[in-house]
């Protein structure tokens, strides 16, 4: 019988993870600052006893007088925390696993990978949902894909599901911060608790669920793009049951974004006591889908894994990670040494667990083509390679090079340039970024931080490019020297426009060698010409 302390072991994820370790047959010592909670918990479990300990104390006495096999730091928080107890830990040769999700935390537990290796110890960062449980589901649904585009991740907890001190504290200091995001084949700045989306979870055999979610920060936006073949972009995002409590946060978001306010932490203490008055509300339903798309054999594929968690089992998955772990730890199957959770563990060792709960999880493989596949036909074959490359878009990606900007002379031109947020004339840097979801594809193109974005989508036979409120209907003739966007409809707020007053455009793409060029003329009735922008570009 191997011994594990548990820090924080009777809390919220703690005493779930204690009640496992206890069954599986480990001396359990339930550890934390309130030894009454502790010695509550422990009694009621085999083989286990409580410990009064500080984690942010001297953990040297504390390893010597009991001689743990492994330590594992339920506690937290670990945003801005040290690496005290690991290195209090491989000092007196403890193996240590944690259950952070702090992205600066788990992210640079390998500064202490020589000293692990050389103590002997296993030292593994991130033994929860995110990043052990996901770098499991992204390795099976990635397994064989020659490329790898995007990633996108979310998991959304039942209101009954009452967070602890540390979980509070975590979600708080990210909301209206910046989070550095791998998108369009760059890193870029987005705001935490933003990005609001609607997100569905579907098993087969389950009532489907559907809840609002914003982005948050993980480990994952370092470790999936370093991680996997073609440096794809990630992004993770969570949610409570109720929109409301999410949009609560929203709002409170934008006066830590606007400077007001220098972080919500302060007011970790506050949002418990409020969960907890809606706690009755809601279902006893949890979820959490990784969705991964790429290249398989050449053709474009999406991957799907999704869990439902029902009868309160959701609370019990950030725990299992770090159960696994410890098994691998006691059967001598991960080698010494300190790094991130996630790749450590496969989606076939979580499944036990999952069939002891009542945790239901799906795999879904689908075929998927790309937009301009899709307008085109058969002709897009025809096309020159480079024209086709920029317009196989799978989930995100990304292309860099130079465009040049005419505006045009007239002051109604200059105002028309204005509103649509046109870069400035000259020449320019230029990177794209393309976004992928649901069929729709979205265009931010930066010249030189002069940005403009516009969503492109299919009605019928035509691609239709919208610009705010603003819808342009185009059919896309092709031959083999690239393609030509004619314009054949247009609307502003759904409602059908003459013709005679569209903007005159009609945009050609062509290569040159390796390069995909462009040419996008614009100009309006009476006005003349508004905008002419063209250039190149090669994806990244």
């Amino acid at each position: 019988m191997k011994r594990v302390i548990v820090l924080g072991g009777y809390g919220g994820f703690g005493a779930r993870l204690s009640r496992r370790l206890a069954a599986d047959g480990w001396a359990v010592l339930v550890a934390g600052r309130d030894r009454a909670a502790a010695l509550r918990l422990a009694e009621d479990l085999p083989n286990a006893a409580a410990l009064a300990v500080d984690r942010n104390g001297d953990l040297g006495p504390v390893l010597e007088a009991h001689r743990p096999f492994l330590l594992i730091d339920a506690a937290g928080p670990f945003q801005g925390s040290g690496y005290h107890v690991a290195e209090a830990c491989i000092a007196r040769g403890v193996h240590y696993v944690d259950l952070a999700d702090a992205r600066d935390f788990v992210c640079g537990v390998g500064r202490l990978d020589a000293a692990a290796r050389a103590a002997g110890v296993v030292v593994v960062s991130g033994g929860s949902s995110v990043p052990a449980l996901s770098g499991a589901v992204i390795a099976e649904l990635a397994r064989d894909m020659e490329r790898v585009c995007s990633v996108e991740m979310s998991i959304s907890a039942s209101n009954r599901a009452t967070a602890g001190a540390s979980v509070a504290a975590a979600i708080l200091s990210y909301v209206g911060k910046p989070v550095r995001l791998w998108r369009g084949g760059r890193w870029r700045q987005e705001t935490g608790w933003h990005r609001l989306r609607r997100q569905d979870y579907a098993v087969a055999g389950r009532p489907p669920i559907r809840r609002l979610v914003a982005l948050a920060d993980v480990p994952d936006h370092d470790i999936v793009p370093a991680s996997l073949p073609g440096r794809p972009a990630s992004i993770f995002r969570a949610g409570p049951e109720f929109s409301f409590q999410l949009l609560t946060l929203w709002l409170l978001s934008w006066p830590v974004k606007w400077g007001w306010l220098g972080s919500l932490s302060r007011f970790a203490r506050w949002l418990l006591p409020l969960q907890k008055l809606s706690a009755r509300f809601g279902t006893d339903r949890s979820a959490m889908v990784i969705e991964v798309k790429g290249f398989f054999e050449g053709a474009p594929v999406l991957r799907r894994w999704t869990l439902i968690a029902e009868n309160g089992d959701g609370p019990e998955i950030p725990t299992i990670a770090a159960h696994v772990a410890a098994g691998a730890i006691a059967a001598g199957r991960l080698a010494p040494g300190a790094r991130p959770a996630a790749g450590e563990m496969s989606l076939a060792q979580f499944a036990p667990h999952f069939e002891r709960l009542a945790l239901h999880q799906a795999i879904e493989s689908l075929p998927y083509v790309p937009l301009y596949r899709r307008v085109i036909g058969a002709a897009y074959g025809t096309m020159p390679q480079p024209v086709r490359d920029m317009h196989d878009l799978v989930g995100d990606a990304g292309a860099a090079g130079w465009g040049r900007v005419r505006r045009g002379r007239s002051r109604l031109a200059r105002l028309v340039c204005a509103v649509m947020r046109f870069p400035p004339e000259g020449e320019h840097d230029l990177h794209v970024s393309f976004e992928e979801r649901d069929g729709v594809e979205c265009w931010t193109r930066d010249f030189a931080g002069h940005v403009f974005s516009s969503e492109l989508s299919q009605s019928g036979a035509r691609l239709v490019e919208r610009f705010g409120p603003m819808r342009f209907s185009f059919d896309l003739p092709v031959d083999a020297s690239g393609l030509a966007m004619v314009m054949r409809g247009w609307s502003v707020f759904g409602l059908p426009m003459p013709l005679a007053l569209a903007p005159r455009s009609t945009a050609r793409e062509w290569a040159e060698g390796e390069d995909f060029c462009f040419d996008v003329p614009i100009g309006l009735p009476v006005i003349g010409e508004v905008v002419h922008y063209s250039g190149r570009l090669r994806r990244l």
